[in-house]
C-alpha cells in the first residue's frame, strides 16, 4: 500500500474468498482535519474545520478507497471492530461484506460514527471490486444514468452579503442550474438574504434554502411564504428531521411549487422508511458517507422508488456522483463547497461540473480517485 498513513492490518482466515481470486487481506483507516480559512456557520452549528476519514481495503496488489466526513473516532471502529470482519472475505461479494459489518455492530448501535465507519468501508469495497475487474464503478453498479445533475451549495450564514452574492453567482456562471444558501441563524434577516440571493443569480437559476432544522413549525410556515416571493422551490429541513409531523405540516401547507426535503441525517434504513411513511418529504435526501455507504443508499433509493419519490444525494460529490448513477428516481446531488475543497486537496481524478452535472470518468477504474497522501499528511489526526 503506497500510503504512509493507514497501518496495514494482518491477514485473517481466508475462508470466504472467491475461488482463484485474492481475498481482502488488509484494512486500514486514518483521519485528516483540514482547517477552514475562517469559521463557517449554518442555522444551528458553527465549525472551523472539516474532518475526512479515509479507509482502504486491499486484495493482492489492488487497493480500494472509501471515505466519510465524521469524527476521528471512526478510525478505531474501522481498525478494531470492522477490519476483522472484512479480512479474508471475497471483495466481489460486496453485499455479504456489508451485511457482515452491520451484523457485527449490533451491540454498538448503527447510528452515528458506526454507520459512518461502515459507509467508508463499503465505498472502499465497491471501489476495490471495480478495480479488480478493471472497470469504472459506474459500470459495476449498472447505473441508469450517464451523469448526475448538481447544484451549488454553501451560502453560509457567516458570509457577508457581498461574499454570499459572489459565491452563488459563481456557481450560476459555472452552469449549475440551482444554488442553495443556509438560513435559520437570524430568521429576521433571512428574507433579505434570500432576496439578495435571487438578485445575484437572476430569475433563471433555481434557488434553494436549507435551515438545518433551525425553525419552529409556525415560524417555518411564515418564512416559507416570504421565500416563495423569490421563487424558492426547495426548503430543506425547515424543522428538525426528527420532527416528522412538522415536516408533514410544512409539506402540506408550503406554497405551491415549494418542495420540502430531508434525510441527510438518515443513518439506517429505518430513518428513510419513517420519512417516507409519514409522507414528510417531497424529495428524500441520503448521504453516502453516513447511510452505510453505497449499499445503504441504494437500499434507501429502493424505498424512494416504491414511494414514487425522487432521491437527492447529500454532499461528498466525488463518490456520490458514482452512487447516484444507479438510482432510478434521481433528482440531483449537492455540490457542497466545503467538501469540494477537501476532495480537491485529498484526491487526484476529481470530477468537476460540466453542463450542470458530474459525469463519472469511464477511463479510470473504480471511482477514479487516487489519494494524494503526501498533500494530506500535514492534516493527519493522531488516533
Amino acid at each position: 500500500m503506497a500510503d504512509p498513513a493507514p497501518r496495514a492490518a494482518t491477514l485473517g482466515a481466508p475462508g470466504t474468498a472467491a475461488a482463484g481470486g485474492p481475498p481482502i487481506d488488509a484494512v486500514a483507516a486514518a483521519a485528516y482535519t483540514v482547517p477552514l480559512e475562517r469559521p463557517e456557520s449554518d442555522g444551528t452549528l458553527c465549525w472551523t474545520a472539516t474532518t475526512l476519514v479515509i479507509a482502504t481495503v486491499r486484495a493482492g496488489d489492488r487497493v480500494g478507497t472509501g471515505y466519510t466526513y465524521a469524527a476521528p473516532a471512526v478510525v478505531p471502529l474501522v481498525e478494531e471492530t470492522l477490519a476483522g470482519v472484512l479480512r479474508g472475505r471475497d471483495p466481489m461479494a460486496v453485499g455479504a461484506a456489508w451485511a457482515a459489518m452491520c451484523h457485527t455492530v449490533r451491540n454498538l448501535g448503527r447510528r452515528g460514527p458506526v454507520s459512518a465507519a461502515i459507509a467508508a468501508l463499503d465505498i472502499a469495497v465497491w471501489d476495490l471490486k471495480a478495480r479488480l475487474l478493471d472497470l469504472p464503478l459506474v459500470d459495476v453498479l449498472g447505473g441508469y444514468h450517464q451523469a448526475v445533475p448538481a447544484y451549488g451549495s454553501g451560502g453560509f450564514t457567516s458570509l457577508s452579503d457581498a461574499e454570499l452574492a459572489a459565491q452563488l453567482r459563481g456557481w450560476a456562471d459555472d452552469g449549475l442550474p440551482a444554488v442553495k444558501l443556509k438560513v435559520g441563524r437570524d430568521p429576521d434577516a433571512d428574507p433579505r438574504r434570500v432576496a439578495l440571493a435571487r438578485e445575484a443569480v437572476g430569475p433563471a437559476v433555481g434557488l434553494f434554502v436549507d435551515a438545518n432544522g433551525a425553525y419552529r413549525r409556525k415560524e417555518a410556515l411564515r418564512l416559507a411564504e416570504r421565500f416563495a416571493e423569490h421563487d424558492v422551490r426547495w426548503f430543506e429541513e425547515p424543522v428538525s428531521s426528527d420532527d416528522l409531523a412538522g415536516l408533514r405540516l410544512l409539506r402540506d401547507r408550503a406554497p405551491a411549487g415549494m418542495e420540502i426535503a430531508a434525510g441527510e441525517y438518515g443513518w439506517d434504513l429505518s430513518h428513510f422508511r419513517d420519512l417516507l411513511g409519514a409522507e414528510a418529504v417531497d424529495c428524500l435526501q441520503a448521504d453516502v458517507t453516513r447511510a452505510c455507504g453505497i449499499t445503504g443508499v441504494l437500499r434507501a433509493a429502493a424505498l424512494a422508488d416504491a414511494a414514487g419519490v425522487d432521491l437527492s444525494g447529500h454532499c461528498a460529490p466525488q463518490v456520490t456522483a458514482h452512487a447516484l448513477t444507479a438510482v432510478w428516481h434521481l433528482r440531483h446531488l449537492e455540490y457542497f463547497a466545503d467538501h469540494v475543497r477537501v476532495e480537491e486537496l485529498a484526491f487526484d481524478g476529481v470530477l468537476r461540473p460540466e453542463g450542470g452535472a458530474l459525469r463519472p470518468d469511464r477511463s479510470r477504474p473504480g471511482h477514479g480517485l487516487d489519494v494524494r497522501w503526501s498533500d494530506l499528511s500535514a492534516y493527519r489526526v493522531p488516533v
